[in-house]
């Protein structure tokens, strides 16, 4: 979001993003936007056909005409134990809003029971590809298992009543750490179903990360996997919970799922998952809540400052993210669904587990890393399971390019009827490759701008509209979104301004745990309006494109210049797989711009490597934006869910502090 990531994990989705300010860009100077406007792609007969959204632009002034009777029309389309008094109600200062006034509602039901008693019940749900090998030695396959959906429920059951018996109550709060298994949304589907709050934190953070996050939320049980899998190494997450458990007072149980019998269990804090679960009946009613009723917390820092804790709801959440599921990847009831995420992030809660659930998909998860055993991994998942609809980030995306076109040229990828992206804005290169490599000119690719704050998708364009690569597109249908000056005025087409949201919708979060007053700085950073945190542009056709964080725009000679803009350029040439940008203090420009680049293979740095990246973004941005300095590196540090941290670039450069870095990948 977009932890968003990117997507945030995150985001196009900068997932992981609060409002930041508007220092970056206080003064009176305008943001300038360098980059060129890219043509635009046009759908084909076929994919207009296949459309849910057959008018994009009447169904668009139709939901802002009226957004509440919009919502309601898509929320009629959920199950719900007993209907809305009133559908939105909004109070700006300090800013709080209820959707679906009680309303008694259950998420579980919508992504569990209403699929077993409608002709669901022997459809898969999941379908989970481990990673080759899966930790066996000498295997080369991976290791495969499905789960329909009248088994998910009966696992889901089994799980809540464990849950239940363990003394977990409605508003308890119970963490998850575990590896991408489909024990994880079991777990997460299980709290749910009881009223009890999941938060996950990604299977991969370090003890001292876990520990804060249980902390905070004060969890009265934890659920983890002993070991994962990636790059055909053990991961000891179990090693991980035991640290950061030890004398925590919240915690009385921690769950284990033992994907290695050898793992054993070491004190009476301890009990076996699956044991536990076999025990348990497969029948538990699910909880009559209020449609404001918590469903997770979700603990987000990355590119920003310390962790904080979003909060979102049953009801509204539900809602907006099956809605936006359905008509932004055109799902059919036929289609193999595959998001890269895991849910350890907000792309993996809204976009893996509870929106292609509640309507009803086969939701593909594939553990380990996206080049293990080569870099033709994902490629052969997709040939092998025929996927429909591929959804992932543009540092993915960049990351294959390095290894050039023959990998995905040795597949069948013609399975695919939409392609997707989610984390930091896509650049145009990476959205071209993307575009002739995997969806053979033909696969429309939807750009998703969110955060884990939004908790759905806000700006996209869908399938059966026209796209303009390194622009998510236009906001989404009930969703009013503007480029605004720091007063709030709307700005000139074309110009730089601050990404805005005019009203709320329904799967935005409630607060932040325990810090209200954080959570009203979204909403009067620039009074009246949901300031994003990020920087962009929009132009006369109303396409919007981010330009970067607030916080990383650069003042270069009074020009003030998105870090993503710079970066699109460098990543145009031809040798370059990725770059990042910072600014750095300069006493005669205001700030001097530093590249950090990666190269594809088969190129090597050099003096006149430089002076061309250089010569590529004097012809695609001007003189303005010329790097004073490059440096060639081998890798970029980002967060788990693939953002690229610019903040610790900068400090490493200045010698500062960089922060919290508990989200920062390995």
């Amino acid at each position: 979001m977009s932890e968003t990531p990117s997507s945030g994990e995150v985001n196009n989705a900068t997932q992981n993003a609060g409002p930041t300010g508007t220092s970056a860009t206080s003064s009176d100077e305008q943001l300038s936007s360098l980059q060129k406007q890219e043509e635009s792609y046009v759908p084909s007969a076929e994919v207009k056909a296949r459309a849910h959204v057959a008018d994009f632009d009447a169904l668009y002034e139709k939901s802002i005409a009226d957004p509440q009777a919009f919502w309601a029309e898509q929320a009629q389309g959920l199950e719900w134990f007993s209907p809305w008094h009133e559908v939105m109600q909004w109070q700006a200062a300090p800013p709080q809003v209820k959707w679906f006034l009680n309303a008694q509602f259950n998420i579980t039901v919508n992504a569990l029971d209403r699929h077993v008693k409608h002709g669901r019940r022997n459809k898969v749900a999941l379908l989970w590809v481990g990673e080759p090998g899966g930790g066996q030695d000498g295997a080369t396959t991976a290791p495969e298992r499905a789960l329909t959906y009248g088994q998910l429920l009966r696992r889901v059951n089994q799980c809540a009543n464990v849950l239940k018996g363990l003394g977990v109550q409605q508003g308890d709060r119970v963490t998850l750490y575990m590896g991408l298994t489909p024990e994880l949304p079991i777990a997460m589907l299980a709290c749910a179903r009881i009223g009890a709050i999941h938060s996950v934190v990604y299977g991969g953070f370090s003890a001292p990360a876990l520990r804060s996050r249980i902390e905070d939320s004060q969890s009265k049980v934890v659920i983890c996997t002993d070991i994962g899998y990636r790059r055909g190494k053990r991961i000891n997450l179990k090693g991980a919970v035991d640290e950061a458990v030890e004398g925590l007072e919240s915690v009385e149980k921690v769950l284990v799922y033992r994907r290695d019998p050898a793992t054993t269990l070491n004190s009476d804090l301890e009990i076996d998952f699956e044991t536990a679960l076999d025990a348990e009946s497969a029948e538990c009613e699910p909880a009559r809540l209020d449609s404001e009723t918590p469903l997770f917390f979700l603990y987000t820092s990355g590119t920003t400052g310390k962790p904080k804790g979003v909060v979102h709801v049953h009801g509204g959440y539900a809602v907006g993210t099956s809605y936006t599921h359905k008509i932004c990847f055109d799902y059919h009831e036929d289609d193999i669904y595959w998001c890269t995420a895991d849910p350890g992030w907000i792309t993996g809660h809204s976009y893996v587990v509870y929106g292609p659930l509640i309507n009803g998909a086969t939701v593909l998860l594939a553990e380990g890393a996206l080049d293990f055993p080569d870099a033709g991994r994902w490629w052969s998942v997709i040939e092998k399971y025929g996927v429909n609809i591929f959804y992932s980030t543009p540092t993915a995306i960049r990351a294959l390019m390095r290894f050039g076109e023959e990998y995905p040229a040795k597949y069948d990828l013609s399975s695919l009827k939409v392609m997707g992206t989610v984390g930091e804005p896509i650049n145009p290169e990476a959205w071209l490759w993307y575009h002739k490599n995997i969806g053979h000119e033909k696969t429309p690719i939807v750009d998703t701008w969110w955060q884990t704050e939004t908790g759905q998708f806000m700006i996209a364009t869908v399938p059966s509209y026209p796209t303009k690569p390194g622009s998510p597109g236009k906001p989404l249908p009930g969703i009013e979104a503007d480029v605004a000056d720091k007063e709030g005025h709307p700005v000139e087409p074309g110009k730089g301004g601050f990404l805005v949201i005019k009203k709320p919708w329904p799967a935005m979060m409630r607060t932040i745990y325990k810090d209200p007053e954080r959570y009203e700085k979204y909403w009067n950073t620039i009074p009246g309006l949901y300031s994003a945190g990020d920087v962009a542009t929009k132009d006369e056709e109303g396409y919007i494109r981010v330009m970067g964080r607030a916080d990383d725009v650069m003042n270069v000679s009074g020009y003030r210049i998105g870090t993503a803009e710079v970066e699109s350029a460098l990543v145009s040439h031809a040798a370059v797989a990725e770059a990042a940008v910072i600014g750095k203090p300069d006493p005669v420009k205001g700030e001097n711009i530093k590249a950090f680049v990666i190269l594809r293979q088969g190129n090597e740095p050099s003096e006149q490597l430089m002076t061309s990246l250089k010569q590529q973004v004097r012809e695609e941005l001007g003189p303005i934006a010329i790097p004073g300095e490059i440096e060639f590196v081998g890798s970029l540090p980002k967060t788990r869910s693939g953002k690229i941290m610019r903040r610790v670039l900068k400090a490493k450069e200045l010698g500062v502090e960089p922060g919290d870095i508990s989200t920062l990948e390995d």
